[in-house]
């Protein structure tokens, strides 16, 4: 009997390996591809530009889409389907993140052994990486002659005509660009590299770093003026994009008074929050304030507590509105303040955010002009927009990569209930002077032909030909004092 019986149980095994795989499905990923075009709809800030400006039929492409994944035999090929959707939308900030295959549990046991027993490395492991802060093309302009510290402004004189021009380069406006300063900051104040930091622990590193970086780029500045240079260009080609600091660098850099792009936002739950949450944290800053201060942060919440009220407008997920409302500044709700007004006040960055950073304007007064290429992104995006608008610089190269703002804080991700991923969207808009959207890209005042995928030298080449009338120009939007027509002060 139990020879039979283990008999019945190997053909029972045998039945059960053999037994079909079931026939893979595409309506699971049609369900995601549906979530996805939803999400565009009712979350993307930028949804207007990409079918009126890029002229792209969403509908179209998602009919298409659909119909490649019912002809598909697999998830690989239907994961290719979304990643070419994103590929056509073209928004340097819409991206899908897939989820790691999981680990078997052997590697997972290896994998954790592995995790417990490597030392703590705080600067690593906070995102400090010198790879995101490439090197530039000044040091192959003819007759480039380095000058002060190369890190984390890698700086150099050229001559141009009868001007001495300096070169300085910024790879992304974020120190997180330099861990050098990450382990500057470590020495200073006093935290072991090899041990865990906690988030205030982070909170300290990064803003000592953020101090440092800024106060850098005002020493290279004043070393390149020390060295004789009568007119500035800044390197930007390559800069992958970094922080809102970007708003403290270009008005180091400037002695206009600089103000900020109008601020877009996608209606709904996550904007209306943070507009509730910074009227309540204007008022109550309102309490403490003095008698001076406390009626502007009043206005200030008021003007919070009307971007709530256009945030919640349901309008805008039927389509009987527009999807982005508009308040304030991408700096806050005040697109202009000379650096040092609101310094002491424990309020400054809650209406303009960068009073965060120890800066101070016009460090730079002469004639600037600033290089970019289509790999040029975001915040440094952001930079040469905000130097264009206002009259500021003279923008030279080829037309920016086109990412524009990004995901606010907390932001509003979509998870794809099949598959796990993750869809990002931005959920704000940065408006040019002239009211287009920045996600266009910044197109130069003076276009050069080369590509970036071009040799640094062969690049360096072509620009030095544009320098003489780029310089040209610059000189006299430098000696023009008065605020562009059309660009509003901020309080």
């Amino acid at each position: 009997m139990r020879a039979i019986i283990s008999l019945c149980s190997a053909i029972g095994l045998i039945a059960t390996a053999a037994a079909p795989t079931p026939p893979w499905s595409p309506d699971p990923w049609l369900a995601d591809l549906s979530q996805m075009q939803q999400a565009l709809r009712t979350r993307y800030a930028n949804i207007d530009w990409l079918e009126h400006d890029r002229e792209l039929d969403v509908a179209a492409l998602f009919k298409r889409a659909a119909a490649v994944i019912r002809s598909s035999h697999s998830d690989a090929e239907a994961m290719r389907v979304f990643d070419r959707v994103v590929e056509r939308i073209g928004d340097g900030h819409v991206a899908i993140d897939w989820p790691r295959p999981k680990s078997s549990s052997s590697n997972s046991v290896s994998s954790s052994s592995i995790a417990t027993s490597k030392p703590h490395d705080v600067c690593r492991e906070m995102g400090y990486d010198a790879h995101s802060s490439p090197a530039g093309i000044g040091p192959h302009l003819r007759g480039y002659r380095a000058v002060g510290d190369s890190t984390p402004f890698p700086a150099g004189i050229v001559t141009v005509g009868t001007q001495k021009v300096g070169v300085i380069r910024i790879g992304v406006f974020d120190p997180k660009g330099s861990p050098v300063l990450c382990q500057g900051a470590l020495q200073a104040l006093h935290i072991a590299a090899d041990r865990a930091c906690d988030d205030q622990c982070q909170d300290s590193v990064l803003t000592w770093t953020y101090d440092r970086f800024t106060a850098a780029l005002e020493e290279q500045v004043d070393t390149l003026k020390a060295h004789g240079a009568t007119a500035l260009l800044v390197d930007l080609t390559g800069n992958g994009g970094g922080s809102e600091w970007t708003e403290a660098a270009a008005r180091i850099l400037t002695s206009k008074t600089l103000t900020s792009e109008r601020l877009g936002f996608v209606r709904g739950p996550h904007w209306a929050g943070q507009w509730k949450s910074l009227a309540e944290k204007l008022r109550q800053a309102a309490l403490t304030a003095d008698s001076a201060d406390r009626p502007r942060l009043r206005a200030w919440a008021a003007e919070a507590d009307e971007a709530r009220r256009d945030a919640e407008q349901p309008c805008a997920t039927s389509g009987a509105c527009p999807l982005v409302g508009r308040a304030g500044y991408a700096t806050g709700l005040v697109g202009a303040v000379k650096s040092g007004d609101l310094a002491g006040k424990p309020w400054g960055e809650l209406v303009f955010s960068i009073a965060q950073f120890p800066y101070h304007d016009g460090v730079w007064s002469g004639p600037l002009a600033v290089l970019v290429d289509n790999e040029t992104w975001s915040a440094a995006e952001e930079f040469a927009a905000l130097l264009q608008d206002n009259h500021a610089a003279v923008i030279v190269g080829t037309r920016t990569g086109g990412a524009g703002c990004g995901h606010t804080w907390g932001g509003t991700p979509t998870v794809l209930k099949n598959s796990g991923a993750t869809l990002e969207v931005p959920d704000c808009v940065r408006f040019r002077a002239d009211g287009s959207n920045e996600v266009g890209g910044v197109i130069p005042d003076i276009l050069v032909g080369m590509r970036h995928n071009d040799g640094a030298a062969f690049r360096a080449r072509l620009i030095e030909e544009h320098l003489p009338d780029a310089f040209t120009l610059a000189a006299t939007m430098a000696s023009d004092r008065r605020s562009p027509a059309g660009v509003p002060i901020g309080r």
